[in-house]
């Protein structure tokens, strides 16, 4: 079997940057090293059997399908490094966990595919030998090797060769959970990703604070659009402005998320790990999607604004969401989104620095509608005493009273906040488990409760009370869900706000779930087929309906601007986006 450095090279900096975006924690960085070795050494097996390959001996292009940039240099770095030792190995015909192994990337013996007889670590001794990397064997056959110290706040993944700066640019600005470019500081951006525009609407006036989505306008937008909604100038029949005419006094809000990865629309596409479909156009738009995190929040329940994908060749399925049903309730609440959504949030972080990313202010700003939906990692680790880092009800109350009491300070009379109860995750295991995960289509080797195994096995998890397969595990995160999402339904019937009025819906994917089988269908067709975890692009699509008609029971709406048919006629696309 002969495989192409070119191969290797493009598979493994592609998963390198999905686990640096992915929602794992700084201290479980360490094993998310070995997830990306064995993901990459698959993939390279599997395409040289699809592609019958030969080794390419133009090293210049190893990575040359890839834009130019820290992909690319990260690419070159990782093959330079370990490139000659995997291909070594899997000529041997070596598993990927096995080569992983001996290259000193995975340690501990778990695995992902069916180990070889011995087991992995038996394996591995017999493998080193005549080993292309320098160094001694300790006893499972593992080189040790010399690495940099891993950068204070980052994965271990990060010291990896060539990885630091591509580390270096996704953590610098994500952490922050702001816009990179922001001249004015006002917290919007012109810039698509590094969470600007496909997370929060277009700045109008990049260069002057006052203008942006969701301020009050500006001398009644008489000249200028300062608040972004593509609705400016006077009627010269009545002497009116058209903001003061067709906006004023409408209900105009703009619809805000406070939530996690599932929030953000967290999505790998699954061709990325299935070898007959990877080829020279897979990974074309890589870069795009690495600066939004591997989240698609333009697309998402919350604040997707495009009405289909045909614009996205790396998903599928129908688009809705709130931000488009309250624009078509009020087109004056044009661009006026924010998707504050973070991978990995729980309610903590929320609290601590997520919420300081919110731009809104009391003052100068229309009300807004806000949507708190942190739906799963306040009961979700990977930690193997999980139930003892999920957190408790005392301190669920603690750390959302404190983020509603935040909101008081930010937000205009007269907006409203919804919180969101928890999922109910036992659907995971229950509807995947005996599936095939897209990196064992080939050949039909690793289902879904394997690919749990091996995470939970590296402690590196999403969520390993969830997705497990002990039953009385999966139950017992469920119950402390619910109590949690209890927690939060007491808070808005005992507390009141100054500035808004808090209300309660449980968790609208159970419903949209039911609503799905009822009509046919499998559950398993409403989650990513790539991490077995998050709503997929139709269960986004599909939740928004029944979030809505639950909004309309509580009498929570928002009004239909009696002038939206005039503002289409006159102004079009107001600017688009």
């Amino acid at each position: 079997m002969a495989i192409t450095l070119r191969e290797w090279a493009r598979i493994w900096a592609l998963a390198v940057a999905m686990h640096c975006t992915a929602p794992v924690s700084a201290e479980q960085g360490g094993n998310t090293v070995c997830v990306v070795c064995v993901v990459v050494v698959a993939l390279v097996e599997q395409m040289s059997e699809v592609h019958n390959s030969t080794v390419d001996k133009e090293v210049e292009k190893l990575c040359d399908l890839f834009p130019a940039g820290t992909v690319r240099t990260a690419c070159d770095g990782l093959v330079l490094e370990y490139g000659p030792e995997v291909i070594r190995l899997l000529a041997e015909h070596e598993t990927p966990d096995v080569v992983c192994h001996a290259v000193a990337l995975c340690a501990g013996g778990c695995s992902l595919f069916p180990p070889p007889p011995e087991g992995v670590l038996s394996r591995v001794v017999i493998a080193r030998t005549g080993s292309l990397l320098k160094g001694t064997l300790d006893r499972h056959g593992v080189a040790p090797r010399t690495a940099p110290p891993t950068p204070p706040g980052l994965p271990k993944i990060c010291r990896l060769p060539g990885v630091r700066e591509l580390c270096d640019i996704i953590y610098g600005f994500a952490n922050n959970h702001l816009p990179l470019v922001d001249d004015d500081h006002d917290g919007f951006s012109t810039a698509k990703t590094f969470r600007g525009t496909d997370w929060r609407g277009q700045d109008c006036g990049p260069k002057d604070p006052t203008w942006h989505p969701g301020a009050k306008p500006v001398d009644d937008d008489q000249i200028f659009d300062s608040n972004c909604n593509g609705i400016f100038g006077v009627n010269p029949v009545t002497k009116v402005p058209y903001e003061k005419e067709l906006c004023e006094g409408t209900g105009q809000v703009g619809m805000v998320v406070l939530g996690d990865s599932a929030a953000a629309h967290f999505h790998v596409p699954p061709e990325y790990f299935e070898a007959q479909l990877i080829g020279n156009h897979t990974f074309a738009h890589i870069e795009e999607i690495l600066t939004n995190e591997f989240d698609w929040p333009m697309l998402s329940a919350s604040t997707a604004f495009y009405t289909n994908t045909s614009s996205f060749p790396n998903i599928d399925g129908p688009v809705n969401s709130s931000y488009l049903v309250n624009r078509g309730r009020n087109r004056c609440a044009h661009r006026d989104y924010q998707n504050l959504g973070v991978n990995g949030a729980r309610a903590g972080s929320m609290n601590s620095t997520i919420q300081e990313g919110l731009s809104r202010a009391p003052e100068t700003d229309v009300p807004a509608f806000v949507l708190y939906a942190l739906i799963g990692n306040d009961v979700c680790n990977g930690h193997p005493d999980t139930i003892a880092h999920m957190t408790t009800p005392a301190d669920m109350q603690a750390e959302a009273l404190a983020t509603l009491a935040f909101l008081d300070t930010r937000l205009p009379k007269n907006s409203t906040v919804v919180m969101m109860g928890l999922a109910d995750g036992r659907i995971l295991y229950e509807s995947l488990h005996n599936r095939i995960h897209p990196i064992g289509k080939l050949r039909g080797d690793v289902t879904y409760s394997q690919l749990y195994d091996f995470l939970n096995c590296l402690e590196i998890s999403p969520c390993r009370g969830w997705m497990n397969s002990n039953e009385t595990l999966r139950n017992a995160t469920t119950e402390r869900a619910e109590q949690l999402s209890m927690v939060l339904e007491q808070i808005t019937l005992e507390h009141k706000f100054t500035n808004f009025e808090a209300h309660y819906i449980p968790n609208v994917f159970k419903d949209g779930i039911a609503e799905w089988v009822a009509e046919g269908r499998e559950a398993w067709e409403l989650i990513e087929p790539v991490d077995g975890f998050h709503p997929n692009q139709i269960a986004n699509a599909l939740t928004v309906d029944v979030a809505w008609r639950a909004y309309e029971k509580m009498g929570l709406l928002p009004p239909t601007n009696p002038h939206n048919a005039e503002i289409d006629k006159l102004f079009g696309d107001q600017g688009g986006y």
